[in-house]
């Protein structure tokens, strides 16, 4: 018996890569795919993105999203049905599919890869009950036959009546699909379309077509516990001294099963007050960036152990260009290491410590789903919330260190803010107490807390649960993920599919340098280094 050559299959996260470069060496005429954008694609709607390989070597790729009717039938854009390319339109109810990339690497033409790849989509609907299929088809050709029709619906009708040839419509209605009608800058970029595409539906006959009634989504459970560590600064007179302490609540959490432990900003500064005397803050930097290496592997090891997922709070860590950055460690209790920079350091960080802000913020793929980690200041930035949602993150994580309660009222009502716009859960973790002879850590602020969209589904005030101020503890709650889905769906309000995208959108530099240090006066006194 022989290896099947050929495989389609549901596409996974471990696919981005080869996908990307599919879509780059295809489509040479157009921005390539980022891989956040096929990130999201997945990470939204995973059961109607698919994948061709064939003798190992990816060489189709179709992504596909649910939509309603009203909206998918009605005149749009490609970037407004789409959420800019993420597939975050995606509506868990919606009573048709989307389909919104479909790329063949021409190299294969002949093994019908595209039209298995319609079937995938066709079974889909079918196996959902849907009504039907729809997307923009390119048209290829028109540029090149413009002044021999009166416009593109022109074109589509001598096209059908077979007086004029386009190769991607001909193949659509091949496969059973209609024209309505010619969307109007569907995408601009496609010159040779003139920016025009074809309005394409297929109809499942074997779903009543006038059936009004809303598709509605099981209230499920998708259970994830979470527990947020409020971490009491204490002295200590080594590194083992305080990785026990991390170790404590890091066995309490896995005693209660929790999935996840948040940590805060910051947590490793402690490991100061083990020197002779108070650094300076260079050499303090220097001190602590030293640690790394310890701090990363006891992590991932309690991580393996006690078989819990841990964001590491953060941590100053000295890059390969000699750099500081504020960097969260992510030990995942598959044993794998995942970092996220703070992208916006604090005038305190910017000016004492020479921490310098990074320049990605992706979701990070754990067993619960993806999820996303926002370093105290950067949950005050609502377009990174907005790029981590849209990559498919339902849970965000947001370490603190403050030293007020102005401070920390920042952090908190910005967290909370993120939780309503997004539609998602956020977990607050922040020090108390102070630290003698450790410069920036004379006081500290925080009430730790998991926070909720503003819904029916969760609680009144939109906090699963939080900690007493300013007293060391651990706060653990259940969440539902399931219960995003539905309020994103049938919620009182839906921010993520009510936005206009016709209007405005996010869009991020992924050749951005980054880094600089803000300019203007130092701060006016020494606080706390993260400071909200």
């Amino acid at each position: 018996m022989t290896k099947a050559r050929l495989d389609i299959r549901q596409a996974e996260t471990g696919d981005i890569r080869r996908i990307a470069a599919l879509a780059k060496r295809v489509y040479e005429d157009f921005v390539p795919y980022t891989q956040s954008e096929i990130r999201g694609q997945l990470n939204n709607y995973p059961e109607g993105c698919f994948v061709a390989i064939l003798d190992d070597t990816m060489v189709g790729y179709c992504a596909t999203m649910r939509i309603a009717g009203e909206k998918a039938l009605r005149p749009h854009t490609w970037d407004e049905i789409t959420g800019n390319g993420y597939g975050s339109r995606h509506e868990p109810n919606g009573d048709f599919l989307y389909g919104y990339e479909m790329v063949v690497d021409p190299k294969v033409r002949g093994t019908r890869i595209g039209r298995r790849l319609y079937e995938e989509r066709r079974k889909l609907a079918e196996r959902e009950e849907l009504k039907g299929i729809v997307f923009g088809g390119r048209l290829p050709n028109l540029k090149r036959h413009w002044k021999k029709v009166s416009g593109p619906e022109d074109y589509i009708e001598q096209v059908i009546a077979g007086k004029l040839h386009d190769p991607v419509l001909r193949f659509q209605l091949a496969n059973g699909f209609e024209p309505i009608g010619a969307l109007k800058r569907y995408l601009p970029e496609d010159h040779r379309s003139r920016g025009f595409a074809a309005h394409m539906v297929w109809r499942n006959h074997m779903v009543d077509q006038e059936d009004s009634s809303q598709l509605r989504v099981p209230r499920g459970v998708e259970s994830v516990r979470i527990a947020t560590c409020q971490l009491q600064a204490r002295a200590v007179k080594d590194f083992d001294e305080f990785i026990g302490h991390v170790r404590y609540f890091v066995d309490v959490a896995a005693d209660y099963e929790a999935d996840f432990i948040l940590f805060p900003e910051l947590f490793t500064l402690m490991l100061l007050s083990a020197e002779a005397e108070e650094l300076s803050s260079t050499q303090a930097i220097e001190c602590l960036s030293a640690y790394t290496p310890r701090i990363r592997d006891a992590l991932s090891e309690m991580a393996l152990k006690y078989n819990i997922n841990i964001i590491g709070g953060s941590h100053p860590t000295r890059m390969d260009d000699g750099d500081i950055h504020n960097v969260a460690y992510v030990c995942l209790r598959d044993g794998s290491i995942h970092e996220q920079e703070k992208i916006h350091p604090t005038p305190n960080e910017a000016y004492w410590w020479n921490i310098r802000g990074g320049d990605s913020i992706d979701v990070i793929q754990t067993d619960c789903g993806p999820i996303g980690v926002q370093i105290c200041y950067d949950s005050e930035f609502p377009e990174l919330s907005r790029r981590l949602v849209d990559e498919g993150a339902r849970i965000i994580f947001v370490p603190f260190c403050t030293d007020s309660r102005q401070g920390y009222m920042r952090v908190r009502y910005c967290a909370a803010a993120r939780a309503i716009e997004n539609q998602c859960y956020v977990v607050m973790s922040g020090n108390v107490g102070n630290l003698p002879n450790v410069a920036n850590m004379d006081i500290q602020y925080a009430q730790s807390c998991i926070l909720t969209p503003c819904d029916f589904p969760f609680a009144r005030d939109g906090i699963a649960a939080e900690a007493t101020e300013n007293v060391e503890t651990l706060t653990i709650s259940d969440v539902n993920l399931a219960d995003l889905s539905w309020a994103r769906a049938e919620g009182t309000v839906k921010n993520l599919a009510d936005r206009r995208f016709d209007l405005y959108r996010i869009e991020w530099d992924e050749a951005s340098p980054g880094g600089d240090l803000p300019d203007g006066p130092p701060p006016m006194h020494k606080g706390s280094p993260g400071g909200g």
